[in-house]
């Protein structure tokens, strides 16, 4: 048994060796006197066709006339996001931005337009000019705000290899309950207050009337005209009809 024991743990260590050693074997890719990381040559081109296909959808959303292609396109920008959170190696965020902003606000704005289903020319609006210049003004503040976190930001990748025993997903849970706790429970707040008020449009049609009106306001009531009735003839009517029927049957 200890024999075996310890071929088996022989075994292990090679085998982890081995991954190790594919793992951090890096295949060089000479061209004059450059040397390019196979592992960031496909990063790149990942960043590249993720980041195209995020600004193409992203133009289509603005661009495109039809609402309905516009949300499917959306769709696509976060499916994009996605791409990229995986590539920064959040798997956990790029599966929540896939469930939550794919899986539930994607298609609740779909489900929104195809229900409401309204084909109405836009109206002229009086004064265009000033929602105009106001959005172009926001505009250009994100993108100076963007552009100075742009060039703030240190991109070198960095070396430091973080702690595998921890988890992303633990380390986000530490900063929710530490760092981010009021943004957090609020957040949950406003969830609750969007819940509430689903559920209670969901069953306003099955609410009885004595709830739905006020005890103050008087109903009004709605009666159907009666059938008129049928003239009932007295028992001296009816005998005299007998009599003249049966003459008339003579």
């Amino acid at each position: 048994m200890a024999k075996l024991n310890q071929i088996s743990l022989n075994l292990k260590s090679a085998i982890l060796n081995l991954k190790a050693e594919i793992t951090n074997y890096q295949l060089p890719i000479t061209k004059g006197k450059t040397v390019v990381n196979l592992a960031e040559g496909v990063q790149i081109v990942s960043f590249a066709l993720l980041a195209a296909m995020m600004i193409g959808a992203a133009l289509g959303v603005v661009l495109i006339t039809n609402i309905v292609y516009s949300a499917f396109l959306l769709g696509g920008v976060f499916i994009s996001i996605a791409g990229m959170y995986i590539l920064l190696n959040a798997d956990f965020v790029a599966a929540a931005q896939i469930l939550i902003y794919v899986g539930a606000v994607n298609v609740l704005i779909l489900f929104a337009i195809m229900l409401v289903n309204k084909r109405e020319d836009f109206a002229p609006v009086r004064n265009a000019w000033i929602r105009k210049g106001t959005t172009a003004l926001v505009c250009a503040g994100l993108f100076v705000l963007l552009s100075t976190m742009f060039l703030a930001t240190p991109w070198a990748i960095s070396t430091d290899v973080p702690n595998a025993a921890e988890s992303s997903i633990v380390q986000i849970g530490k900063h929710f309950f530490s760092d981010y706790l009021l943004p957090f429970e609020l957040a949950s707040v406003l969830l609750l207050m969007a819940m509430v008020g689903a559920i209670i449009l969901a069953r306003r049609e099955f609410l009885p009337d004595v709830l739905q009106q006020a005890p103050n306001v008087q109903q009004e009531v709605l009666t159907l005209p009666e059938r008129p009735r049928e003239l009932v003839p007295a028992a001296s009517d009816t005998s005299t009809l007998t009599r003249n029927k049966g003459a008339r049957n003579k």
